[in-house]
Parts: C-alpha cells; sequence; structure tokens
C-alpha cells in the first residue's frame, strides 16, 4: 500500500527564476507576478495537464520569502522543493533561511501548547459557570461597597455649608 503512494508522489527541485517574469511587469505589481510565476512554472514542469494554476499550493513560507523585500523587490530566482501528490502540486522552500527557521519553530510550538492546553467540552462548561459565580459575587460586594461609600459622602457633605473662600467686604456693599 506504501508503494503505491509513493507511485504517486512525485518529489523534485527546482530553482526557478522570477527576474524574466518580474521585469514585464510595473514596479508596484512585482511581487504578485512573482508567485505567479512560480506556480507557472511548476504548471508547466509538473506535467498538469489542464493547466489549472488553483492545484499549485504555495506554502507560506515560500509568499513571505518572496516579499521579504517588499513589493517592488522580490528576489531574482527561488529554489523550491515540489511535491505532487493526487494531482495537486505542494511547494515548499528547498532551504530555510535563518530568520523563517525560527519564525517557523515559534509557531509550531504555539501550535502545540495551544493543542495541549484545549479543555475538554465538560471541562469548559465547569470553568465557564465558575467564572461566571465569581463575576456575580464580585458584583454584588462591589455594589454593597458603593453604597456604603455613598451614605458616608452624604453625612460628610452636610456639615459644612460655608464657602470655600471668604467673599472680599468691598464687593458686598
Amino acid at each position: 500500500m506504501d508503494k503505491e503512494k509513493d507511485i504517486n508522489k512525485i518529489e523534485r527541485e527546482y530553482v526557478i527564476p522570477l527576474r524574466r517574469e518580474w521585469a514585464k511587469v510595473p514596479r508596484y505589481k512585482r511581487a504578485n507576478k512573482a508567485v505567479k510565476a512560480i506556480k507557472e512554472f511548476l504548471v508547466r514542469h509538473m506535467k498538469i495537464y489542464d493547466r489549472d494554476l488553483s492545484k499549485i499550493k504555495v506554502d507560506k513560507y515560500i509568499n513571505e520569502e518572496i516579499w521579504f523585500r517588499g513589493i517592488k523587490k522580490p528576489p531574482a530566482r527561488i529554489k523550491v522543493k515540489a511535491i505532487k501528490e493526487n494531482g495537486i502540486v505542494r511547494v515548499e522552500l528547498f532551504e530555510m533561511p535563518a530568520k523563517l527557521k525560527f519564525k517557523k519553530a515559534r509557531e509550531e510550538k504555539r501550535e502545540k501548547v495551544a493543542e495541549e492546553g484545549k479543555p475538554k467540552k465538560h471541562e469548559h462548561k465547569e470553568g465557564e459557570r465558575e467564572e461566571k459565580e465569581k463575576k456575580a459575587a464580585s458584583m454584588e460586594s462591589m455594589e454593597k461597597i458603593e453604597k456604603e461609600t455613598a451614605k458616608k459622602m452624604k453625612h460628610q457633605t452636610k456639615q459644612s455649608k460655608q464657602p470655600k473662600h471668604p467673599v472680599r467686604q468691598a464687593l458686598k456693599k
């Protein structure tokens, strides 16, 4: 069974020349054209007979590598690894730059932590119920404290009705 999967799976490495393609379009469209050029190159070389670009799936790290210097200055060439399975071609960077290696490792670590930290359904409901009860209790205690402070303030303000600063005698006449 594994041999059948290996027969359907084709893996190749290419150095794709991009400058030839992105030089044909205005500067503000170059990175977009570079992505399309990768797809067109792989459609031609990985034997996709209907030339459908939607059958090429570009890895997000390739996209980041192309867009690294902005839309106006994509790389002149890029080395990729293309894997064809069941008529769909996945494209990955052949060699990850150091910056992207760390980014990929960080994202994988986040995904792993997220998978481990997900509570089960019944645990999630219990936690929500506890949080709601805590909120309700804290709201009641806050209202009680506010009422007490309002009472104290009410009694304090009735004591002095004299103006804050004396009025000059000359103005009273």
